[in-house]
């Protein structure tokens, strides 16, 4: 079991979340969208996709951080271990809360207004459950890192952290989630059974953005109504839509 939590299931996620968006890409483009439900309902949105946005991109940067910046190098910053959780916890818990609250607050708005719930795939209700979870537990594991020391402190920079950089050399080492308390095992395990449901899920969105849209040309639009006898002349032209040569 450990052999697979650790080291199997890992990298069954990572093919589900690569061959996944290949495969959603190629055959459901006009799927490949957030299905936005602004048009139905605006000042809960307002409220909570900027929380929710702002907030789990603080998460991001605070995982990039902490997983992917081995503790040396921070050794070799003079960033003792007291100052970086001191600043782990004045980031991560504001990031975790806003996130936190923006999610509770589109999920309600998604649950109350009857049109955007009838867009909302089973799908996407699975991810916002397994979503929330990830980021209840994260926020434990940043509290009892930094602030409980029940059981004595650990330091998931010395586990957790070593653990996911050897997933992309493909030296995992088991051992290192075995000793990760219960909260940090059930957050890695939900974190990447999150990347195996995000290409079915509208989170593919993330990896769109309207580039295209500053080099677009203009759309010219052009009476077809040559019957009426616009286009001949016959009939006067409403204001507006003169003809462009």
């Amino acid at each position: 079991m450990s052999t697979f939590l650790w080291v199997i299931f890992p990298y069954i996620c990572l093919a589900i979340f690569v061959v996944g968006h290949v495969w959603r890409y190629r055959y459901d483009k006009f799927g490949w969208t957030t299905r936005s439900s602004q048009l139905y309902e605006t000042k809960l949105l307002r409220i909570g996709s900027p929380l929710f946005h702002f907030g789990i991109l603080g998460v991001a940067a605070g995982h990039f951080m902490g997983l992917v910046i081995p503790q040396s190098f921070t050794d070799w910053l003079g960033l003792s271990h007291e100052a970086y959780h001191v600043i782990a916890l004045a980031g991560g818990i504001p990031a975790g809360l806003a996130a936190l609250v923006g999610l509770g607050i589109l999920v309600y708005r998604r649950r109350t207004v009857g049109p955007v719930f009838s867009a909302t795939t089973v799908n996407d209700k699975a991810m916002y459950l397994v979503l929330a979870v990830v980021i209840l537990l994260g926020m434990w594991n940043t509290i009892a890192g930094g602030l409980l020391t029940i059981g004595g402190e650990y330091n998931y920079r010395d586990g957790v952290s070593p653990w996911f950089r050897q997933i992309f050399w493909f030296q995992p080492d088991a051992s290192l989630m075995e000793n990760a308390p219960l909260g940090f095992q059930l957050h890695a395990v939900l974190a990447f059974l999150l990347f195996a449901m995000w290409p079915f899920t509208r989170l593919v969105h993330v990896f769109s953005a309207p580039v295209g849209y500053f080099t677009r040309p203009y759309i010219v639009y052009r009476s077809r109504d040559r019957r009426a006898g616009v286009a001949t002349g016959t009939r006067a032209q409403k204001r507006g839509w003169e003809r462009v040569e």
